[in-house]
């Protein structure tokens, strides 16, 4: 616990640590120089005109799971390639010439018509985003306004890579002297040669998001030096995140656009017909024949999706939150929170029908989170719930927590809670191994970049076994496993890696544990590995999962293998103890199956079929558990599908041991959290 804290004191006061000299001399007088390169008409010589082509990837995702760095699901894909004209002295259209896209998951989604271009103008005095519905009029800290409404500070002079090659710049951190007002903050990057923007990252304070569930904006605009004289528009990225406004769920969705601009033409007449109609013209709508595309939209959306940045919009709002921490929390009203459909009604057979909710009162001073939860078990009559504490002062997330929780004792998720439910209440097939824990911890969550985080936590939680309290409306139920162990003290880490959405980059997670159960002492190592990669017509997919404990492991740490979500076609967890291996090999291949409707409803998109071959082992098994050692492998062969968008999953699979064909029916797993 000494060392848990200690690791929550340096990470959260290390950011503040270096202060900065704001509105200095020397800041002050470099601020001055870039107003006055910017307001010129005629900057950098006499730039009259130019053209140029943007191609660029518009990405729509999903984000969902209480895990504070829950994965996102691409939803929808758009690539574009438009023609770009500007002419002096602030002069601009924008037309879509090639447009296709991808639906991954059924939508409905239209972009404000920016959303689909670029920022020719630096975004001008006054910054709009989505047509001025969602931005509107925050001053720009080069205007002639700025110097009056924000305040600079000059933090270093440093070597960056450009496309013409490496330049020098001053990084100039920008902040608004009122917060509470519309404005920007992130960091400017200038030539020191003559001042010119060269990068320009920056996120929004909450005033001057005009929208309720608008959570987030970040911005990130880079400039190539074209002809060895102008500093032009080169690569792009914006970023809007979205969260319900009156009810805290888990779900956020996500606007990205990837933006890259070349193939300029400098001083060409542009006809005076081009700028008429308003600023964007082209292409209303995506036509599949539009363009001539050198690979299909999966791969380029992959691609564009792994490619890495000179700053990630992520890196923005890290940056952004260091520099303001509390005065842009955005002040929030206490919510009604669920977490899950199964955190609003649950039915299993240690609880009968339990039903809870919670809700999220903000401290927006702090950068805090208090969530209250409670749950009733209408079979036992026992409360669950407790009082969790977020508190974000930077990169870190810390949580300190209190709960009473009735868990399914395995690491390895099986079945949507949504799903146990029915299967549970209709017919006596609840899939969960109960315990009741009642636990006090406190943890951080350590970003490494935008795909790794280290997670350290400390606690202790006191165990007890628990008994069926309830029958179904058919069937009966089997007896729950004593799983009880006391009172039981512990020490985490983990280590997760989650890829971009729509990437195929490795995805895992590395748990160490140590603890004490009933005065003994035990280590447990746990993991799970998935990557992808081309094979022939189809994907590869190759999944790994293994834990080992030592002897003292408390039973309710163990492993079990078998059955749904592991080995179908074998007998449900009857493999298991204190080891266990999973390995899994799937090839997933397309197909196109005609769905009515119109729209994204009826897109022929979103399916695979996919042969698979499994094998699994498990051994140290537990006295009076009634999953035992596997003796050896047993493999199962099988195949899945996915269907409607690759929202739903079915596997039939044939066990050789044991002689027996399985299927299973479920949500995909990627919505099980919040399900």
């Amino acid at each position: 616990m000494r060392i848990v804290l200690s690791l929550l004191l340096l990470l959260t006061v290390a950011p503040g640590l270096r202060a900065q000299e704001w509105n200095s001399e020397a800041a002050t007088a470099l601020v001055a120089r870039a107003v006055a390169r910017r307001q010129r008409t005629e900057a950098d010589s006499g730039l009259r005109s130019y053209r140029a082509t943007a191609r660029g990837l518009v990405f729509f995702l999903a984000e969902y799971g209480r895990d504070p760095g829950a994965a996102s699901r691409l939803v929808k894909a758009d690539q574009l390639d438009v023609e770009v004209y500007w002419e002096a002295p602030n002069r601009s259209k924008q037309n879509v010439v090639a447009w296709r896209d991808r639906a991954y998951l059924p939508t409905d989604i239209r972009y404000h018509r920016d959303h689909l271009g670029i920022v020719t103008n630096d975004f001008s005095d006054a910054i709009r985003l989505g047509d001025g519905d969602e931005v509107r009029d925050a001053v720009h800290p080069l205007s002639p306004l700025g110097p009056t409404l924000y305040d600079f500070a000059l933090t270093d002079s440093i070597t960056i890579a450009a496309p013409s090659g490496a330049v020098k710049v001053y990084a100039l951190q920008v902040r608004p002297r009122d917060p509470t007002e519309p404005r920007v903050a992130g960091t400017l990057y200038l030539d020191t040669a003559t001042a010119a923007t060269v990068q320009f990252r920056f996120s929004f304070t909450p005033a001057a998001y005009l929208q309720p569930d608008l959570e987030d904006i970040s911005v990130v605009l880079e400039h190539a030096l074209i002809d060895q004289r102008y500093w032009l528009p080169y690569r792009q990225e914006v970023e809007i995140r979205r969260r319900t406004a009156w009810l805290d769920v888990p779900f956020r969705t996500i606007i990205r656009g990837r933006w890259d601009v070349g193939d300029y033409q400098l001083s060409v007449r542009i006809p005076a017909p081009v700028f008429a109609g308003g600023s964007y013209g082209g292409l209303r709508q995506p036509d599949p024949r539009s363009g001539t595309w050198q690979e299909p939209i999966d791969s380029a959306a992959a691609r564009v999706l792994e490619a890495p940045r000179v700053a990630s919009v992520a890196e923005v709002r890290e940056q952004v939150d260091a520099m303001l921490g509390a005065r842009i929390a955005r002040a929030g009203s206490t919510r009604l929170a669920i977490g899950s459909v199964s955190e609003l009604a649950r039915v299993n057979r240690v609880e009968g029908l339990a039903i809870g909710a919670g809700l999220t009162i903000p401290l927006a001073a702090w950068r805090m989170e208090w969530r209250p939860s409670l749950a009733i078990g209408t079979a036992n009559g026992r409360p669950t719930g407790g009082l969790a504490l977020t508190w974000r002062p930077g990169r870190a997330v810390v949580t300190a927590t209190a709960e009473r929780r009735v868990e399914d004792f395995s690491q390895w998720p099986v079945i949507s809670g949504a799903l146990n439910t029915l299967m549970a209440q209709e017919g006596g097939n609840d899939h969960g191994d109960w315990v009741g824990v009642d636990r006090a911890s406190a943890g951080i969550r350590w970003p490494l970049n935008s795909v790794t985080d280290l997670q350290f936590s400390g606690g202790a939680e006191g165990t007890r076994s628990l008994d069926v309290a309830t029958s179904p409306a058919r069937g009966s139920y089997r007896s729950n496993p004593s799983l009880g162990a006391g009172t039981v003290p512990w020490l985490r880490a983990a280590a997760t890696r989650r890829p971009a959405a729509g990437s195929r980059g490795l995805e895992g997670r590395l748990d160490l544990e140590a603890g004490s159960a009933a005065r003994r002492g035990y280590v447990r190592v746990g993991g799970e590995a998935a990557g992808r990669f081309p094979l022939g017509a189809g994907t590869m997919r190759l999944e790994v999962r293994a834990g080992i404990g030592s002897a003292g492991l408390p039973s309710y740490r163990g492993f079990a293998i078998g059955g749904r979500g592991t080995l179908v076609g074998e007998p449900y967890r009857a493999f298991g103890g204190r080891r266990a291996l999973l390995v899994r090999a799937e090839w997933q291949l397309p197909v196109s199956l005609p769905l009515p409707g119109r729209g994204s409803l009826g897109a022929s998109q979103g399916s695979l079929v996919a042969p698979f071959v499994s094998l699994g082992a498990a051994g140290g098994a537990y006295e009076g558990l009634p999953w035992q050692a596997s003796s050896g492998l047993r493999p199962v062969v099988g195949v899945a599908s996915e269907l409607l968008f690759n929202v739903f999953r079915i596997e039939a699979a044939y066990a050789p041991r044991a002689g027996k064909i399985g299927l299973t029916v479920d949500a995909h797993p990627a919505w099980w959290p919040i399900l």
